[in-house]
């Protein structure tokens, strides 16, 4: 089975792009995306029959939003994680598959000047709440634009970036409190070097030069290791800012 995230930075925009030949051709199982930016009824779009599309759009229009596109028909499907201080951007959207859940998430920006840093903090210590109340019933799976970079190996500049937002590190010990709780970097299992990237600035060619950020993850309850067959980065997927990560399990 093959699961792909990605933050499109815009579900429409990408449509106008290669959205749908990328889809044709990476043939995902399941496909979760964050920051798609708008309500289903916005996207006039026919979407390939073998996939059911499921939506949590945010309050706020053009914001945010989480979707997943699976061929497996899930248990059920769930928005949000049951706190009303944080549920009305559409960040969370999770799916009950038969052995595991699977959380497709887009973490909250700590903003450039950090002004959202104690709101970041506290989110982070409520999500991981959430995916470990989902795991006393069965594995966890959980994927999306986490917003920061885990260690110096996963941005270009790590010194000049140390007290930038998606760097700082209070935001790398959430990360960090989420392997912790036992939750496996499952890209970090196939490749523990550096210059593996999924988020670059569109300023100053960074992409060319591959000055950029590892922010989007999948992880997964330590118990699914053994199904992990691989996982891997697309940055070769051009249409948006962040390009897909996924991960192969049996």
């Amino acid at each position: 089975m093959k699961l792909i995230s990605w933050n499109v930075n815009g579900l429409r925009s990408v449509l106008r792009k290669n959205f749908l030949k990328y889809l044709a051709e990476e043939a995902p199982d399941i496909l979760c995306l964050q920051e798609t930016k708008a309500h289903p009824d916005q996207v006039e779009q026919l979407w390939p029959a073998h996939y059911t599309t499921f939506w949590n759009s945010a309050e706020k229009k053009g914001y945010s939003g989480t979707a997943i596109f699976t061929k497996v028909r899930p248990l059920q499907v769930t928005p949000g994680i049951g706190r009303e201080e944080h549920d009305g951007e559409g960040r969370v959207l999770t799916a009950e598959f038969a052995d595991f859940f699977l959380v497709n998430v887009y973490v909250p920006n700590s903003q450039r000047e950090l002004t959202r840093l104690a709101y970041r903090q506290q989110w982070d210590r409520d999500f991981l709440a959430y995916l470990k109340k989902l795991e006393r019933r069965k594995p966890v799976i959980w994927c999306g634009d986490l917003n920061v970079a885990h260690t110096e190996m996963d941005l270009a500049n790590p010194k000049a970036n140390a007290k930038n937002h998606g760097f700082t590190p209070e935001e790398r010990a959430g990360f960090s409190a989420g392997v912790q709780a036992g939750f496996v970097d499952t890209f970090r299992e196939f490749e523990k070097g550096g210059g593996h990237y999924t988020w670059w600035s569109p300023m100053s060619g960074a992409r060319s030069r591959n000055v950029g950020w590892r922010i989007d993850y999948f992880l997964m309850s330590a118990v699914l290791r053994p199904r992990l067959q691989s996982a891997f980065i697309r940055p070769q997927v051009m249409d948006s800012d962040h390009c897909p990560v996924g991960i192969e399990i049996s």
